[in-house]
């Protein structure tokens, strides 16, 4: 019988199960349960350990990572290179025109880009 998963002994209960339903054919009782029990432990585990979006300069960080770019490569998009490590150290926040440029440039979807900063640690809100 499938039910809610309230907390940690159902969701342990749901994993197991799910696990002796692995191989279950498409089509079969077995199948549409794994299916529905799928879906439980995915929306119990996003309410249980949320992921945070990351924010702009983490959006940056990662991509220069990714792509092997540099902080100089930050600063021929930015125009300077002080602006990129003002920004990548969070002491600047990024505007709108470098966000149109990085996205312009880099091709890094707007939306992360438009996600505030976080403040730096220690730094007045």
């Amino acid at each position: 019988m499938i039910k809610p998963i309230r907390n940690q002994k159902d969701y342990e209960a749901s994993v197991a199960r799910v696990a002796r339903l692995w191989d279950a054919r498409p089509g079969t009782p077995e199948h549409d349960e794994l299916e529905v029990l799928g879906t439980l432990i995915d929306d119990y585990e996003e309410r249980r350990w949320p992921i945070e979006a990351a924010d702009a300069v983490e959006a940056i960080r990662f991509h220069m990572e990714q792509a092997e770019l540099t902080q100089s490569d930050l600063a021929r998009v930015l125009g300077s290179r002080a602006r990129a490590s003002e920004l990548l150290h969070r002491r600047r926040g990024l505007s709108l025109a470098m966000a149109r440029r990085l996205h312009a440039a880099w091709r890094i979807p707007a939306e992360c880009l438009l996600r505030p900063a976080k403040q730096r640690a220690g730094r007045a809100a």
